[in-house]
């Protein structure tokens, strides 16, 4: 189970049962989530652990949920982490749970990544949801300059742990 705080604007397109939030029984923890409106609509959703982005379509806005996880593991599996472990991640994530947004923090990176990701677009037409969403992962985000720096190196020193264990 996890959680997937929503920004206003996804909000009033999927209209989800709003939940108090709990424990997230996955390996990354909760997830952020807005739309972005322009064509085609996509949906970012950006990890609050370790500011991974995942772009994907955001039509048909109802199934995003269950679309996700799909579009996780392509991004985690072009991070190389340890297919055992992307699957187990998804095994905990069968079952979410809708919360507003709570981390000002995370909603600045997702404004950033929103801004670099139109400019990416702009200058690359043919780049992919998944190129996309690596490019990026290889931003320097400040809330991570303590540890990793980059989203995609925070997702590889997080599994990275779990094999430890």
């Amino acid at each position: 189970m996890f959680h997937l705080h929503c920004t206003r604007k996804l909000l009033d397109r999927i209209k989800p049962v709003i939940q108090a939030s709990e424990q997230n029984s996955n390996c990354m923890g909760a997830w952020y989530a807005t739309a972005l409106f322009r064509k085609p609509q996509l949906a970012l959703l950006v990890n609050e652990r370790t500011l991974l982005p995942v772009l994907m379509p955001l039509a048909p806005a109802a199934s995003l949920t269950q679309r996700f996880p799909q579009a996780l593991a392509q991004v985690l599996n072009a991070l190389e982490v340890n297919p055992l472990l992307i699957q187990a991640e998804l095994l905990q994530m069968t079952k979410v749970k809708f919360a507003k947004t709570a981390n000002r923090s995370v909603l600045g990176i997702m404004n950033e990544f929103t801004f670099l990701a139109e400019n990416f677009r702009n200058h690359e037409e043919n780049m992919g949801y998944l190129q996309l969403s690596l490019r990026l992962a290889h931003t320097p985000c400040s809330p991570l300059y303590k540890t990793a720096i980059f989203p995609d190196q925070a997702v590889r020193e997080l599994f990275s742990s779990v094999l430890i264990q």
